[in-house]
């Protein structure tokens, strides 16, 4: 060999000494048999998995490395071709990294044994980037829910599903923009995480969650019957309806909920629209629920979809309608029950538009307070009703007191106390003739509640709770707040020939005891009166009595029962 040859095989040795050392230091690799028994590898595979080569050479691959790794490389062997993938991998202490890997096959020269060489080069950094990248794109950041991106992607990976049921849960938390605007964005979204939290607890972990927007939850069900759904969903009402705690503050939240079903994967268009539609549907329903008075839950129907149409009609209408003069108010009164004579009256709106015609105030009441012009119309009610006050005493007829239905956004409204007293000092009416109506849901924010409460007592008005039973304030937690009566939601007295008299019984046994005034709503038959005169029910109203009727005829039935 003359000396060129001789420098030339010094070089390509040398070459070949830094690349064999530059691959050790950088790739794991592995020699294994056909029999999956390990043959070789190189101190990074030692250094990265943290077992000796004592401990891996002879050992077979399914002793060492879970089933999906080694399950993966003996498939590919199996097949005898190369293979390249990412694939990931547990470590001695049982944690786990990902690694980029490439399978040759190839046999022994001599013997002609088969082998199997894995190189592998670790990449976790790159792959909790991808998952980071992912996380963007498909977690919502702040509750760390999986967002409408995710339900697209899930779709599409679920075409397999063919005959699976899909139920849809529209969640929206009723009055959530009060919150925000109430107590900022960050309370708002401290209470977000916090529902969150109580969705994933309630539902457990089968059924996906998703936060769709803003205060908007989706709950995906596979195969669920309507009365697994009707179970769940009242289990998920009462979850959220469980005071939630944010620094000094206790809110009260309600939720309403629409639901519809059915078999995407079966649908003539691609599954991911037949998804959406789904939604849709679920979304009209929800609104429908908060058209039933929230708190509740509705199942998609199509006459939703035509109502909607009219509830547009109505919301054009219903904006000008105060500057059109046409709304107007009836009262219904209120009978003692120990004597039967008109005690007060209870103040009720009522819409008459030029082009709807009369229309019901479960439809146009939740589109006021949705648009917010339920606080200049309240104030207009406010106004009639303590100038009615005043022309009837100027009458003779000495009622004891009027009362107003107050909504939540109204009541929490900052000018609502200066706006009150400005109202009765122009009216020059005795703020003890007044009372406001207020529900359980109006106590959202406790802390702001209570000092409001208080101006009100101060200032000589009435307050009462109105629908009681169907919130979830306790008899106890109210005989802290400056209340005078409890009026008993009309679900009640009409169930009193079922399980309603034990609700109607403690109520009034309880709401006496605590000195409060009890009313009962909704007396519409003789048994009902007289079985709330057994009980001692102070006062009553409803149909059985008298229907809402206008000013005038309120003073023919006073001077009739006196």
């Amino acid at each position: 060999m003359n000396e060129t040859s001789k420098k030339l095989d010094q070089i390509k040795f040398k070459f070949q000494h830094e690349i064999e050392k530059a691959i050790n230091d950088l790739a794991m690799i592995i020699i294994f048999n056909h029999q999956g028994i390990i043959q070789y590898v190189n101190k990074r595979f030692t250094e990265v998995t943290q077992y000796t080569q004592e401990e891996l050479l002879g050992n077979a691959l399914t002793n060492i490395f879970p089933d999906d790794f080694s399950t993966l490389v003996n498939q590919a062997a199996n097949n005898q071709r190369k293979w390249r993938g990412d694939i990931r991998q547990q470590r001695k202490d049982g944690t786990y990294y990902w690694v980029e890997a490439n399978l040759s096959p190839t046999s022994d020269t001599v013997t002609g044994e088969a082998h199997y060489v894995l190189i592998q080069r670790e990449m976790t950094e790159r792959k909790e980037y991808e998952q980071m990248m992912e996380n963007l794109a498909y977690v919502d950041p702040l509750t760390n829910l999986p967002n409408r991106n995710y339900m697209k992607k899930w779709v599409t990976e679920k075409q397999h599903l063919a005959d699976t049921k899909i139920t849809i849960l529209f969640i929206d938390i009723d009055r959530f923009k009060t919150i925000n605007d109430h107590f900022g964005q960050d309370i708002g979204d401290q209470v977000l995480i916090a529902l969150a939290k109580r969705l994933e607890a309630c539902v457990g972990k089968e059924p996906l969650i998703f936060r769709y927007d803003g205060e908007e939850f989706i709950i995906l069900l596979e195969n669920h019957s309507r009365e697994d759904t009707n179970r769940l969903v009242n289990q998920i009402l009462r979850t959220i309806r469980q005071p939630v705690r944010i620094d000094y503050h206790e809110l009260l939240l309600t939720a309403s909920i629409g639901i519809s079903s059915g078999h995407p994967f079966l649908a003539e268009r691609d599954a991911t629209t037949a998804l959406e539609d789904l939604v849709k549907k679920a979304d009209t329903a929800m609104y429908h629920a908060k058209k039933q008075g929230r708190n509740n839950f509705q199942f998609h129907s199509d006459n939703q979809i035509r109502e909607l149409d009219r509830d547009y009609q109505i919301e054009l209408e219903v904006t000008d309608a105060l500057e059109r003069n046409e709304f107007s108010l009836v009262y219904q009164p209120l009978i003692n029950l120990k004597t039967n004579k008109i005690v007060g009256v209870e103040s009720l709106l009522r819409w008459d538009n030029r082009l709807l015609g009369k229309v019901s105030p479960m439809e146009f009441i939740p589109v006021l307070e949705e648009t917010g012009l339920i606080v200049p119309v309240g104030k207009w009610i406010l106004h009639s009703v303590c100038h009615q006050m005043m022309s009837w005493q100027q009458q003779g007829l000495f009622l004891q007191r009027v009362s107003v239905n107050v909504s939540p956004l109204q009541f929490r409204d900052p000018y609502f106390i200066a706006d009150l007293k400005e109202i009765l000092h122009e009216a020059q009416l005795d703020a003890s003739y007044l009372e406001l109506e207020i529900t359980e849901g109006t106590l959202l924010d406790i802390e702001d509640s209570t000092k409001k409460l208080h101006d009100l007592q101060e200032l000589g008005v009435k307050v009462s709770i109105d629908d009681f039973g169907t919130g979830y304030s306790s008899l106890s937690y109210l005989k802290q707040l400056p209340i005078d009566t409890l009026k008993i939601d009309k679900s009640f007295i009409d169930d009193l020939d079922r399980d309603g008299k034990i609700i109607v019984n403690t109520i009034i046994s309880m709401g006496k005891n605590l000195q409060f005034r009890i009313i009962a709503e909704g007396i519409e038959n003789s048994d009902q009166f007289k079985y709330l005169q057994e009980q001692q029910c102070h006062e009553g109203q409803g149909y059985f009595f008298s229907r809402p009727v206008n000013s005038e005829r309120i003073e023919e039935l006073y001077h009739s029962l006196q």
